[in-house]
Formats: structure tokens, sequence, C-alpha cells
């Protein structure tokens, strides 16, 4: 017959193995695969998905392993990246815009993939549907409803004069070709006149720039593309050389020296992004993870450039701006 110590005593060891369990859980480290396209690693937007990692109590070198990958704004790279970063046996990967998301699908069919600024994840080919993705990718879309539209209308209240705007999109980025149509839709109810520019290697800039000088061009639209990303001080120097007032999608062109830029905060949504990541690494999988969009769009402003090109901002395009540069 047992003793009610012994009961005692097995009941306590049962009672002991979940926590075990569950301790040894803890201490094992899990593997985070991070491919960019934008940025390096070190950069300021990069670093806000180590603080979200960190709030929800992933430790880089205590209980997580972080790997990171950056094409630096170069996506022929991607590929070979994406093919590192499968080796690694990861336990999910997290990447930044859609060409990152492919290649990282490309070079792992199974790894949970979560892309942290697609701009058409649907019409891209990553996910079935916004709600529900299907596969091993989810994410964050930066693709909004009339975004394009307000960009121009945002240029056309802080350059009242303008009546010719040219815009550089690039034929190879899927999502561009129906932001042009949303864009000359809008430009008519501006009383705008789209001078459109197409271009894929950012050798073609300088091209770009003769073409709209030569069509007598007051302004610039600029679509979102890593390429462009990576050429933004170029795109900046350009612009005010040829006397045009510019507007970009992300807050990193007017710090180089655009005019005007309104789009998602990739701060947060890099932050945001740590959400989806604990969540798979708790088990959900991401088919059944709604990519979700932009919670915040900041308007940013250079008011540097803006004297340069001889322009007063108005009190009204002020009063919307989320950043100021003076």
């Amino acid at each position: 017959m047992i003793s009610r110590r012994q009961m005692m005593i097995a009941l306590g060891a049962g009672a002991l193995a979940p926590l075990e369990l569950l301790a040894k859980q803890r201490a094992k480290s899990v593997r985070i695969g991070v491919l960019l396209t934008l940025y390096s690693a070190n950069e300021g937007a990069p670093g806000e998905l180590r603080k979200g990692l960190r709030s929800l109590g992933y430790r880089e070198g205590k209980n997580a392993v972080i790997e990171w990958r950056s094409a630096e704004g170069d996506y022929d790279r991607l590929p070979a990246l994406a093919a590192e970063l499968a080796k690694l046996k990861l336990d999910v990967i997290v990447t930044d815009v859609t060409l990152a998301a492919r290649a990282a699908h490309q070079a792992s069919a199974k790894t949970p993939i979560v892309f942290m600024a697609a701009a058409d994840p649907v019409d891209g080919g990553l996910v079935a549907s916004l709600a529900r993705p299907g596969g091993n990718i989810t994410g964050l879309s930066i693709l909004l409803s009339d975004i394009g539209a307000k960009r121009l209308q945002l240029l056309s209240e802080a350059v009242p004069k303008v009546t010719r705007v040219g815009a550089f999109w690039n034929p190879e980025t899927k999502y561009h070709a129906n932001l042009l149509k949303e864009i000359q839709a809008a430009a008519g109810q501006l009383k705008l006149e789209i001078l459109p520019v197409a271009m894929q290697k950012s050798a073609e800039l300088e091209a770009g720039f003769a073409a709209l000088t030569k069509a007598n061009a007051h302004a610039l639209y600029v679509a979102d593309d890593p390429m462009f990303f990576k050429s933004r001080n170029q795109l900046a120097d350009l612009a005010l050389k040829n006397r045009l007032a510019t507007v970009f999608s992300h807050p990193d062109f007017v710090t180089a020296g655009g005019l005007l830029a309104y789009g998602a905060n990739l701060g947060d949504m890099f932050r945001s992004s740590a959400m989806y990541v604990d969540k798979i690494l708790k088990g959900r999988k991401p088919a059944d993870l709604p990519v979700e969009q932009a919670a915040r769009l900041d308007l940013s402003i250079n008011l540097k450039t803006a004297a340069a090109l001889g322009l007063t901002v108005s009190d009204s395009i002020r009063a919307q701006a989320t950043r100021v540069i003076e």
C-alpha cells in the first residue's frame, strides 16, 4: 500500500515535470533570420525590430539568435542572401519589401516568413488574401487606398503653381502600373498633368531628369521602389539641381533633401512585425494570421529644400506635418 508521503512525492514529481519542460523551452534560443533590401542591419528602422522583440521577452545573445542579411539596396543580391538564411534552420524569417519576401519563400517554402512592408501582397503573389494569407507568409502591408492620390494632393498644396508633374516608376515593380493609374486619375481632379518616366536602373536617373526638364515639368512624384530608395541622395540632389519640388513615400528621402514625404512609418512597422514573430514562435501558423495595414502615416517636410527652391510652405501643410527639417 502506498503511503501518503509516497503519494505526495509522486504528485510533486508529476507537477515538476511540466515546469522543467517549460524551463527548457524558455532556455532554448529561438533562431530568427532578417532579410533586408532597403536598410543595413544597424540603421534606425531595423533597430525597432530589436526593440519589439525585446519587449516581448526575446534577448539577442541570450534566448534569441538573430541572423541579419542586407542587400543594401541591390535586390539582385537577395536570392543568394535568402539561400544563406535557408541553410541555417531558422524558426522564422523577417523581410522588409515584397522582393525580399519572395526571395525568402523561393529559398525556403516551409520556414515561416513575416514581411514588414509589402506594397501589395496579394497582387504581388505573396498571399492568397489579406484576411486568409494561406501558405507560410504573412505580415504588414504599406498599400493603402488612395495613398498615391493623397501624396499628389499634398504636393499640389505645397506648390500651388505646379501644373506638370513627372512620375518616376519601375515597370518591373508589379503594383506601379496601378499606382500610375491612381495618380493620373487624381491629377485630373487637381488640374495636373502627369509625365510618366519609366526606369529600371539608377543609372537612368540623369536621363530621366533630362526628359522632365525638356518637358517643362515643375515637380516630381517618385513611386516606392528599392532602387529609388538606394538612390535617394542622388534623387534629392538632381531634383534640387533641376529645380523640381519632390514628393516621396518615406521620410528618409526628406532627410536626404527631398521636399515632401508621406507614407507609413517604417520604424513602427518593423516593431509591429515582432508581434507576428512572437505569435509564430508560440505556435500560430502564418496562413491564419491576417495581413495588417500600416496604422500610422507620417508627413515629412524639408524647409531647407523649400527655401532653396524659393517656396513658402503653407501653414496648412505645416500643421499636418509630423516631422519638419528646418
